[in-house]
């Protein structure tokens, strides 16, 4: 049986050798090297040939989202799992868009993570369950953002003048348009928003700022 050849990358000294202790017992898994840094990580898949960098984010020197950067950049089959006790958007989204396979928490089973090992190197992403609401919310964010870039500018002041409470009339006068075009821009900018009335519009425009500063 070819083994999984396993990079551990993580500052504490007493996690690495507990992950290699812990590894010895699986048949199937081989640690080929060991970093306490980024840049150590990426001098031990120099040394040697391994598929899965195992890769704390909190490290000296060169952090590990800088470190799975670097990696994908000049070793782009080795695969990279994010194990880590932040459970916060903060590492979480940035390790993702870095090129991270996937995400582990520390506090997970050992099983578990061999599990995600095994998933990831058969081509498979995973990501912990406990940190799938700030991926889900992130891409959400993301969406909302692009709906916003749809508005035209003329969209974005009869937002902005929404927000403020006021009706169809009063966003006439204060653009100095007629109540028909007024009416036309509120049903664009709903469509284009995905919502139903003037309420969720508001509170859309109070989600996102939208205000005289970021209408241009």
């Amino acid at each position: 049986m070819e083994k999984i050849k396993i990079v551990i990358a993580d500052d504490h000294h007493i996690v690495r050798k507990g992950l290699l202790f812990f590894f010895k017992t699986k048949s199937d898994l081989a640690v080929v090297g060991e970093a306490s840094t980024g840049a150590e990580a990426l001098e031990a898949l120099n040394k040697n040939d391994a598929d899965i960098v195992l890769m704390d984010l909190s490290m000296p020197e060169m952090d590990g989202i800088e470190a799975t950067k670097q990696i994908k950049k000049a070793y782009s089959s080795v695969k990279v799992i994010a194990l880590t006790s932040y459970a916060d958007e903060a590492h979480v989204i940035p390790a993702i868009q870095a090129g991270a396979e996937a995400y582990q928490l520390k506090d997970a089973e050992p099983d578990d993570l061999v599990e995600t090992i095994r998933a990831v190197h058969r081509g498979r992403h995973t990501l912990d369950p406990k940190i799938m609401s700030h991926v889900f919310q992130h891409m959400a964010q993301t969406d909302e953002k692009e709906k916003i870039h749809q508005l035209t500018n003329r969209e974005k002041d009869v937002l902005f003048e929404i927000a403020k409470g006021k009706s169809n009339k009063e966003i006439a006068a204060s653009l100095f348009i007629s109540e028909k075009t007024v009416k036309t821009h509120v049903s664009n900018l709903l469509s284009k928003l995905e919502l139903s009335d003037r309420t969720q519009a508001a509170l859309f425009a109070v989600k996102h700022d939208i205000n005289s500063n970021t209408r241009r």
